[in-house]
């Protein structure tokens, strides 16, 4: 394993709190340490979690462009689709045996799965797959579908009916869902990737603090829609990519302006930005093959002003409140649905108006994990709601607290979201999180 330069750009992140701007590894050094983390992962994690799921043998199957989710997350840097159809089996023979970790495929896997198909001895890859089950007997074959979960339903029906076609009925007998461990794989961070995600964090805030200032916004003339693609295409002269479109919305003293109160689904796309507004974003980056997602706010000095009306700041404090209430609930074995309802629990006790729509975070925007309510869920989501929180796994903090503001005659929305991170010893956020509203102009940053 090369480990100069996953440690070199570690010291980069570790040895300054005030590095510049955007510290983005060209691409061969980003896929090297995209392929130390994977082979990590499938070295040192995967086995953990077969045992901790008791799953002996799992099989992923997904042909060229139709991807299973999980075997994307599998797939080495220079493989950028599986080809033709590729079989993924990892076998745990137990003991302090090493996991096997094989492709029944034409060629190997990168230099992590070891080919096992020789078309010339079986030509039928549907057959060879049966003679490598039947070898190894194991006690149970995990296979990617899932009621609750898209991530670990890959499966599809072509390649599912194959396989049942060419198993013996003692082999059909020992199929079970691998969700559970499918979920695992995608929520569990290494300790490599932990270290990573505090900069992918703080690259993304950076490029929000940016579009949020003076530098993009000419108050009176740049439109919400303007900052949006101001976002898109930062993103891509960074030579990264965006997992989502960003949003900017405004909520402003005008009565006939959008209230937040109505739908998510009905937020204008191009208003201009004024003297006066409370703005907002959603935004998120995928670097490393890891996400982010963000939602921060900014104000617009109105001439004369040198700061945020108090109205705002209290309101934004109810904000930084509810996050409180959410993450002093993350204890292991708690579920999704559990932490949910007491946060809102505790923040009417508080008058807080609240609304928690939470999520796990990680290989994808929207991960697999436990589900801490949706907008238009609020008494909890059956299924992922009900699935517990397990250390070593990260979440967008996503929540919004309504507030009535008197001096604007109207009730408007203080909508969060931050990046964090649980382990055996509680919750951290990754890079911090907003506690002040920035304001344009401004010269210092507002970003603790």
């Amino acid at each position: 394993m090369r480990k100069s330069l996953f440690y070199l750009f570690l010291t980069l992140f570790s040895s300054t709190t005030l590095f510049a701007q955007y510290p983005i590894l060209p691409e061969r050094e980003r896929a090297r340490v995209i392929d130390e983390i994977l082979e990590d992962r499938l070295t040192n994690l995967l086995p953990q979690l077969m045992r901790r799921e008791g799953i002996d043998m799992w099989v992923i199957v997904s042909r060229e462009y139709n991807e299973d989710p999980v075997m994307k997350t599998m797939l080495p840097s220079t493989w950028l689709s599986a080809r033709r159809r590729t079989i993924m089996v990892f076998f745990d023979a137990g003991g302090d045996k090493p996991l096997e970790k094989l492709a029944i495929a034409r060629y190997d896997v990168g230099n992590l799965l070891k080919g096992e198909w020789d078309i010339n001895v079986q030509p039928n890859q549907w057959l060879a797959l049966g003679k490598v089950i039947e070898e190894r007997n194991p006690k149970k074959i995990a296979l990617n579908f899932s009621k609750d979960y898209g991530h670990a339903d890959g499966l599809t029906y072509t390649e599912q009916k194959e396989l049942m076609a060419n198993l013996s009925e003692k082999q059909k007998a020992k199929i079970v869902s691998a969700d559970r461990l499918a979920v695992a794989w995608l929520e569990t961070r290494s300790e490599k990737e932990a270290a990573l995600y505090p900069l992918i964090c703080r690259i993304s805030h950076e490029i929000i603090e940016e579009a949020f200032s003076e530098k993009v916004i000419h108050p009176g003339i740049t439109t919400t829609d303007d900052v949006v693609w101001w976002m898109r295409q930062k993103v891509t002269d960074l030579g990264l990519e965006t997992w989502f479109h960003p949003t900017v919305d405004i909520q402003r003293h005008d009565p006939a302006n959008f209230d937040h109160l109505r739908t998510f689904s009905k937020r204008p796309d191009k208003q201009v930005i004024m003297p006066g507004d409370l703005i907002h974003c959603d935004f998120g980056i995928t670097y490393l093959r890891l996400n982010t997602d963000q939602q921060q706010h900014a104000y617009i000095l109105r001439p004369g002003e040198s700061e945020v009306p108090e109205f705002i700041k209290k309101a934004f404090a109810q904000g930084n409140r509810l996050q409180d209430l959410l993450t002093e609930r993350f204890k292991a074995g708690v579920t999704g649905n559990q932490m949910l309802l007491g946060a809102l629990e505790q923040a009417k006790k508080e008058g807080i108006t609240a609304s928690i729509y939470s999520h796990p975070i990680g290989v994808h925007g929207h991960a697999a994990g436990p589900t801490i309510g949706m907008w238009d869920q609020q008494k909890g989501v059956p299924g992922p709601g009900d699935y517990p929180l397990f250390p070593n796994t990260g979440y967008s903090i996503e929540l919004n607290a309504a507030v009535e503001i008197a001096e604007w005659k109207k009730i408007i929305r203080i909508m969060l979201e931050e990046d964090g991170y649980y382990t055996a010893d509680g919750f951290r956020y990754l890079d911090g999180r907003q506690t002040e509203v920035f304001t344009i102009p401004r010269k210092l940053t507002n970003v603790k």
